[in-house]
């Protein structure tokens, strides 16, 4: 026997609720199946040149292979990054090993599994231990935009020369480049504290001069409406005053 419930506006309302209910539901989980865990902050492997860094953040990303006992400074690359759902894609602005790859763009697949960053490209796999989670006041990429030059700060608009310095919560590494050459002129990297005013550097890779790896470098440093401002003496023991502005 078949029973029918009468077609009235309550029974309408009800459904019409019931399906916004299970609409809702769907959407919750919809957005919680695409929804990754953040990959910002910095991130380790071994390849065949030993240990290789990534300091990888929403806007910028550097990769840099070195031997710190050993002193040697292998190769780097980095560029532009985005994400989207489970896909990464990194336009590279410099390769030392491949400058050919300057300019293009590579799409991974990834997934953060257990504190590994798993990325996958062409059926090639890099899986990345995680150093840091990113957290700290300098965590950023900053470019310089300000050199104190006969005791006057001067101005440095960006161009196709440019220099970055990109710092995880513990990881830093700098680079100077020419995106139009494709080259780099420089590069170096460490870690680094900042603490009550002072920033300082621990060298692991110098690019033009491995002697330099092992030294600390300390300078006096504040950070005011994105514009880092630090001063002290470089590797060489030449005074620096320099102001970075953070690359939104």
């Amino acid at each position: 026997m078949l029973f029918f419930v009468p077609f009235t506006k309550t029974v309408m309302k009800r459904i019409m609720l019931a399906c916004l209910l299970m609409g809702s539901m769907i959407t919750a989980g919809s957005f919680i199946q695409v929804q990754q865990p953040s990959v910002t902050g910095a991130w380790k492997k071994t390849d065949a040149n030993g240990e290789v860094v990534m300091i990888l953040h929403d806007n910028y990303v550097t990769q840099a292979a070195f031997d710190k006992a050993g002193k040697k400074f292998h190769y780097t690359k980095g560029g532009i990054v985005s994400t989207s759902g489970n896909k990464l894609t990194i336009r590279y602005e410099f390769n030392t090993q491949q400058n050919d790859q300057a300019g293009n763009s590579i799409a991974y697949t990834y997934a953060v599994e257990n504190g590994r960053l798993i990325m996958q490209s062409d059926g090639a796999k890099e899986t990345w231990t995680r150093i840091d989670d990113n957290q700290g006041t300098l965590a950023g990429t900053w470019r310089i935009s300000g050199r104190m030059q006969g005791g006057e700060m001067r101005t440095m608009n960006p161009g196709a020369r440019k220099t970055y310095k990109i710092l995880s919560g513990t990881r830093f590494q700098w680079v100077a480049m020419n995106t139009d050459t494709k080259q780099i002129s420089g590069t170096g990297g460490g870690t680094y504290t900042f603490e009550n005013g002072n920033y300082t550097e621990h060298i692991e890779f110098f690019s033009r001069d491995s002697s330099r790896v092992g030294a600390s470098l300390s300078f006096d440093g504040s950070v005011s409406n994105n514009v880092w401002t630090h001063k002290g003496l470089s590797s060489r023991g030449e005074p620096i005053h320099e102001e970075w502005t953070k690359v939104q």
